[in-house]
């Protein structure tokens, strides 16, 4: 298959054609416009040793932003100017100011609402270009705003000069600088997207705060934004008044906020903050500068060496900034100045205790969430300069998946006798702002426990015993599949046999009694499928959660004793390669793609050669080959039934490591990096992209619209193949950091009572978790699969540990591992990946003198008399019986001591 136009991707779902017409619609009366900008007239051009600047001369705004290094590549949507030159875009350059009037409210001031040809002032020294923005501001504003583009230290800057011109005091409530720079991917490939296009993320961190802009591809150089002069990254704002259509290739642009009081007093009235709001006063006739620098780093890696290089403040979170209350966490933090003061907001919500410093001087600290829920260390500087960390506390790992398949398996049980879809028994999306099930929706899917938004519940329920087994909630788990799986959601016989229904719940009153459909639910729509649609079996993103709630039964069947009772372990085993081959039979368009969860058809694999199975191993392997030979013929194979998409990368990764297509696997690798930073922010953290599904996963309303999600279901995902690479290139700490990042920001949102919202809503004026379940369960899947440990040693940080805590006695070095499921580690100096198939590990020590690792395993349980153990990473005889490749292990009731 050729990669195809996002305009014209033939067999593009509905709801991806309607958007994209809907966005062509808008841009065609964007572009009717009148032009304002000045284009027109003749550009300003500037090398500096980093850049080729261009700015529109009339405006004197960023046309165009160029790496020397690259000249033909843009950060800026400068390629969309002549379309962009309205009134409302906003371009790199502007300003938008809230300002207290003298009736005691704010009133908006932006340099973008009405264009006009601003006065140019004289550039000397080191400026390059600068401006009195007067012309271009309403005549009432009570400042004088001039703009300039000098270079100090042969670095690019930005600055603003504000004069308060009025005799009295101003209060400037609000100011905000757009960040505008090129992540419109609409009309184009993915190749061009790939190479063109750019994602950026915020680090929202006061005074150390900055922004990755980044090129879709993970490649070439890299943009910071960072902060100069009176410059804090207070908020994040998106601009949603500009009128650039958002869409499926456009999540809209954002403003760099320095201050945000008035929007917290208004818009964002109740809403906590990521930093508390703060407005400006300036004095009679005071002057005050505020300077954004443009800096290039060599590439993603590079981020945080640039900001040392910089001089800007550096914190490094182990295991991240999502902290257990079980976890004994370190930061680690990097800056010229000494800190002078630490607080913490709620009062008491971590405890912070210094530990010295690391060999390079890195200040080194002990933290450790006590109280659950959001909380913010705020670190000054002996020089003033201000840094803000975002935590987000959780219950130990242990008790969160406790919860959470409590929740599922009663809560969200749904058993329903007289049902008339066929839905009951199963765990069902949930409304948790009404407290409710969700039995009724104009998607259908989502009450229809199909597609990720109506599966992610079951889906997540199952995933659960993975991790941790209960045998009640397995109980309900066979009645799902025995009345509600196999011959519901999947057909049982006939031509469609294996195939999988995009919903079981549809629209069609004419066939249903009256009353059947709930008169409040607007299903006047695309999405409300009739039962035909319903029952299609072509969408092959359906196959993948079917295969992994077999894979799932087979494994506990297999591996454990008197879990499962009501099919043997075989036929489960069976079923999922059976699903995992329709798939590829019965929707064959889209299987062509990376799936969500793909990666199960691997590990099913995997399950097919540990029994002997060889006819379906070879059989299923042969069939993955085809499809990652395609994705090997392609420069970028993420396409989707969305135009671009944040997790295909998981299937592509896996199924091109695995082939041996190590150039594919490193293109997906670099991908996933570009859309997936780290930084001190557990929002952001391992946050994979994604700001579409709360329209197709999450729930309808104020909030369904096209917003950045934070830890969606990609995040976990995407978790996958990084932790997997990092297992192969273990001095790489970089991709622990952000895989890791992913991991645990995949359970981050889920509450204290067990449930697992979509995700959690990134505009400041929300800052919450959706209102329902929708298609969380295959972010589940992310951390069911992935959960692990890992024991590592950084040559400056010293031992470290993820999922675990350490303690050091001579040459020893052990951790106590801290998941939920306690049963993978990875073991970084060795390059031992040790997996058990049942069973529990208590602590893993490893001496690294002698190089020999000590396995403790935990007593054994009604189910579990068994552990098997897996090595992988170094060639070893134990003295134990090898079943299905792996060692049997008998438990007692102590632990098991196991020296390597």
């Amino acid at each position: 298959m050729k990669h195809v136009k996002f305009w014209v991707v033939t067999a593009l779902c509905m709801a991806a054609i309607s958007t994209i017409k809907a966005q062509e619609t808008y841009w065609s009366r964007v572009e009717q416009r009148e032009s304002t900008l000045g284009i027109a007239d003749v550009y300003q051009k500037f090398n500096t040793p980093d850049f080729k600047l261009k700015l529109v001369r009339a405006s004197q705004t960023v046309a165009a932003l160029r790496p020397n290094s690259e000249p033909y590549f843009d950060f800026t949507p400068g390629e969309r100017l002549e379309i962009r030159d309205k009134d409302s875009l906003y371009h790199l350059g502007d300003i938008n100011l809230r300002i207290k009037g003298v009736d005691g409210k704010w009133k908006d001031y932006s340099t973008a609402t009405n264009r006009a040809a601003v006065t140019p002032l004289e550039a000397y020294g080191n400026v390059l270009a600068a401006a009195d923005l007067a012309n271009t501001l309403p005549s009432d504003i009570p400042v004088s705003v001039k703009r300039y583009y000098e270079l100090d230290n042969k670095q690019l800057v930005m600055r603003f000069e504000i004069t308060n011109q009025q005799n009295t005091t101003v209060e400037i409530g609000a100011m905000g600088v757009p960040m505008i720079f090129n992540n419109i991917l609409e009309g184009k490939s993915l190749t061009e997207t790939h190479a063109q296009n750019v994602f950026f993320d915020p680090y929202i961190g006061k005074d150390a705060g900055y922004l990755e802009v980044k090129r879709l591809s993970g490649e070439g150089s890299a943009l910071l934004v960072l902060p100069k002069e009176n410059m804090g990254f207070e908020a994040y704002r998106p601009l949603l008044d500009d009128a650039t259509p958002k869409s499926i290739v456009f999540e809209g642009f954002h403003e760099w906020m320095v201050h945000s009081k008035a929007y917290a007093e208004q818009e964002w009235k109740g809403v906590e903050q990521w930093n508390k709001p703060t407005s400006l006063v300036l004095q009679p006739n005071e002057t005050k500068s505020f300077a954004l620098k443009f800096v290039l780093t060599e590439g993603i890696k590079n981020v945080q060496e640039t900001l040392v290089k910089e001089e800007h403040p550096v914190a490094v979170g182990v295991p991240g900034y999502v902290l257990p209350q079980d976890i004994e966490g370190q930061l680690f933090v990097d800056y010229k100045n000494d800190i002078a003061s630490i607080n913490i907001e709620p009062n008491g919500a971590l405890k912070v205790k210094e530990e010295g410093a690391t060999a390079s001087g890195k200040k080194k600290y002990f933290v450790q969430g006590k109280k659950w829920g959001r909380a913010r260390l705020t670190i000054t500087y002996n020089d003033g300069v201000e840094q803000t960390i975002n935590y987000k506390v959780i219950k130990p790992e242990a008790d969160v998946i406790k919860d959470f398949g409590h929740f599922l398996t009663t809560e969200q049980w749904f058993d329903d006798p007289n049902d008339p879809f066929g839905r009951n028994p199963s765990a069902i999306s949930y409304d948790y702002e009404k407290k409710e099930q969700v039995v009724q929706d104009g998607r259908v899917w989502i009450s229809g426990l199909s597609d990720e938004g109506g599966a992610g519940s079951w889906l997540a329920a199952v995933m659960k015993q993975l991790v941790q087994p209960d045998k009640e909630e397995i109980k309900k788990i066979q009645g799902f599949i025995d009345e509600t799986l196999w011959g519901g959601i999947q057909y049982n016989d006939g031509p469609n046999k294996y195939g999988v229904k995009k919903s079981v719940f549809y629209y069609e009153p004419d066939s249903l009694p009256k009353g059947t459909y709930s008169d409040k639910i607007n299903y006047n729509t695309w999405a409300a499928w009739d039962h035909e649609h319903a029952n299609d079996p072509g969408r092959s993103y359906n196959y993948p959660h079917v295969a992994a709630a077999y894979w799932v039964m087979y494994r506990l069947s297999r591996y454990h004793e008197g879990l499962v009772d009501n099919r043997p372990w075989n036929w489960y085993l069976e079923n999922a390669y059976h699903t995992s081959v329709a798939m590829v039979e019965k929707a064959p368009y889209y299987a062509q793609f990376g799936q969500m969860e793909g990666s199960v058809f691997l590990f099913i694999l995997e399950d097919l050669k540990n029994e002997g199975l060889t006819n379906m191993a070879t059989d299923l392997e042969e069939r993955m080959k085809e499809r990652a030979d395609h994705w090997k013929a392609l420069d970028y194979p993420f396409g989707s039934e969305m135009p671009w998409d944040s997790t295909g990368q998981e299937e592509v990764y896996m199924w091109s490591d695995y082939f041996g297509y190590d150039r594919k696997a490193m293109v997906t690798l670099n991908a996933i990096l570009a859309y997936m930073p780290t930084m001190p922010h557990w929002g952001y953290n391992g946050n994979a992209r994604r700001y579409w599904d709360f329209l197709y996963g999450g729930k309808a309303g104020e909030t369904s619209r096209v917003e950045r999600q934070i830890h969606h279901y990609g995040s976990s995902l995407n978790a996958i193949p990084l932790l997997s690479h990092f297992r192969k290139k273990p001095d790489d700490l970089y991709l622990l950091k952000v895989g890791y990042g992913g991991l645990l920001g995949g359970i981050s949102n889920i509450t204290q009572d067990g449930f697992g919202p979509a995700a959690f809503h990134s505009y400041p004026s929300t800052l919450k978790i959706d209102g329902i379940s929708g298609d969380y369960g295959s972010g589940f899947y992310g951390y069911a699969v992935n959960t692990s440990s890992y024991l590592v040693k950084d040559e400056d940080l010293g031992w470290l540990a993820f999922g675990g805590n350490l303690s050091q006695k001579g040459d020893e070095v052990e951790m106590e591992l801290t998941t939920a499921a306690k049963s993978k580690v990875f073991i970084a100096p060795k390059k031992l990946w040790l997996t058990l198939d049942a069973g529990s590990f208590k602590t893993v020590s490893y001496n690294h003198e002698t190089g020999s690792v000590t396995l403790t395993l935990e007593e054994k349980t009604a189910h579990t008399p068994f552990a098997y153990l897996r090595v992988e990473g170094r060639e070893l005889e134990l003295p134990f019986k090898k079943v299905r490749g792996a060692y049997q292990i008998e438990l007692g009731k102590k632990e098991t001591v196991i020296k390597l």
